[in-house]
């Protein structure tokens, strides 16, 4: 992308060979514990695995190694498909978190769900940098909010009310965006989150599911972050 060493951290390979489809040249392996970094053309790009621990898990491989190499990550951005809210989010659509934020990290109780910040531990939302999030937006038509990382995909209207009732700038939910950042705030490395959504958050309906059309526009976008990441400073808030 630029002389700015970003990593990309997807779920799965098909992920992943979709961001890789937005740069050029061929691909090299480069074997770690736990996770394979692919080269191509100077991005490195990994298969992060399903979830935020194991997406936590290979990030932090992934950087820690870099690190001790001597050539440290000045980025983080995790990517893939996801489930968007309706109709903010349409299918097909590009969008960009502003937080990225753990929806079912804390404890039931009889008045409802809180949060571990509400139970005295940890944060539950990582926020990328605003200037980068602004120009990327502006680059690629994505939406800006926050996108849910979740440990049960959202598959009823209830479920899906119930997390928009307490995360109303909720656009999306994944699966590895919180793990993937909490990997890099462990590193001191800004991160980003990125999502193609493939099918709508609620009831799951396998026939309405784009997931083809979500793999296009991922590929589509990244190829519209070289410049932005070429133009990018790091050190920007």
């Amino acid at each position: 992308m630029s002389s700015v060493r970003v990593l990309v951290a997807t779920a799965v390979p098909a992920e992943r060979e979709a961001v890789a489809r937005a740069f050029t040249g061929p691909v090299r392996e480069l074997p770690l514990p736990g996770v394979t970094v692919h080269r191509r053309g100077g991005h490195d790009l990994i298969a992060a695995g399903v979830g935020p621990a194991r997406a936590a898990a290979s990030t932090a491989t992934a950087l820690t190694a870099a690190a001790l190499g001597g050539t440290p990550y000045d980025l983080v951005v995790s990517a893939g498909i996801a489930g968007g809210f309706a109709p903010a989010a349409p299918l097909g659509s590009l969008v960009v978190a502003d937080e990225i934020t753990a929806a079912d990290l804390g404890a039931e109780t009889g008045d409802g769900f809180l949060p571990v910040t509400e139970l005295g531990f940890g944060t539950i939302t990582h926020r990328p940098p605003e200037a980068l999030v602004r120009v990327i937006a502006e680059a690629t038509g994505a939406r800006t909010g926050t996108i849910l990382t979740v440990s049960t995909a959202t598959g009823t209207a209830a479920r899906a009310g119930a997390l928009r009732t307490r995360h109303p700038r909720a656009l999306a939910e994944a699966m590895e965006g919180f793990g993937v950042a909490e990997a890099a705030a462990a590193h001191h490395v800004p991160v980003l989150e990125i999502r193609a959504v493939s099918n709508p958050v609620g009831p799951r309906d396998r026939a309405a599911w784009r997931i083809g059309d979500a793999l296009a526009a991922l590929t589509e976008g990244f190829g519209k972050l070289t410049d932005v990441l070429a133009r990018w400073n790091p050190h920007e808030p």
